[in-house]
């Protein structure tokens, strides 16, 4: 299987030089490979969430590398950071975040609207796929509002799909459902790692869910210690 995320000796830190200054992460080293889905778990203020920003190219390492699909991002600017995370990384968090106003279909599209400025069918026709494999094909035209939590969190998972990335971080995805929209959002993720190979690394609280994970990764202390 191929490396779709490596980072080697990721150390995180804030306010250097000052009397405030605290390191978050020490000596980071995981690997993902094609097709895993993994649970990231730990207790709060372990660094999870700081782990997963830097992952995600969403905040930048203090030292140490990190390969996305084999290209080392340490020496991009912000606007090629931008583009790989916006074709590679695909983001579910645990509130939603979807457009109130938009409808199910149109909040799917648009990270295909932030790359390529304007919609076409393609774009609309892939929407329609991916809210389709979501089993909300007759959502679609619903404004994201009316919908209940667990079917926004699904519109949210076809967002996250919309580029086909090759790697999907999902923070407390379920957090904010009741159990049966829990297991209906999990499967769902569940089945596009098995159909598609998508790389799923989940931030979760939830035991008996890390459990059904490929494996559990445990971060103490800004360590990882156990992968």
């Amino acid at each position: 299987m191929v490396e779709v995320l490596r980072i080697d000796k990721v150390c995180k830190s804030y306010d250097i030089g000052t009397p405030a200054e605290a390191e978050v992460l020490r000596d980071i080293d995981l690997t993902l490979l094609t097709g895993e889905f993994v649970a990231l778990m730990g207790p709060s203020g372990s660094g999870k969430t700081t782990l997963l920003n830097i992952i995600g190219l969403l905040d930048r390492l203090t030292s140490g590398r990190l390969f996305i699909n084999g290209e080392e991002t340490g020496k991009l600017s912000d606007s090629e950071l931008t583009r790989l995370r916006g074709h590679n990384i695909g983001f579910i968090f645990q509130s939603h975040f979807l457009i109130s106003a938009f409808t199910a279909i149109e909040n799917v599209m648009m990270p295909m609207l932030v790359d390529n400025s304007f919609p076409t069918d393609a774009m609309r026709a892939r929407a329609h796929d991916l809210l389709r494999e979501m089993g909300l094909e007759n959502w679609e035209n619903n404004l994201a509002n009316n919908m209940s939590g667990g079917q926004q969190q699904r519109v949210s998972i076809g967002r996250a799909l919309a580029m086909n990335p090759s790697l999907i971080l999902a923070d407390e995805p379920t957090g904010n459902l009741d159990t049966a929209s829990t297991d209906v959002v999990f499967d769902m993720m569940r089945k596009v790692n098995l159909k598609d190979k998508t790389t799923f690394l989940i931030v979760t609280h939830n035991l008996e869910l890390a459990k059904r994970c490929d494996r559990i990764i445990d971060v103490v202390d800004g360590r990882i210690v156990k992968k």
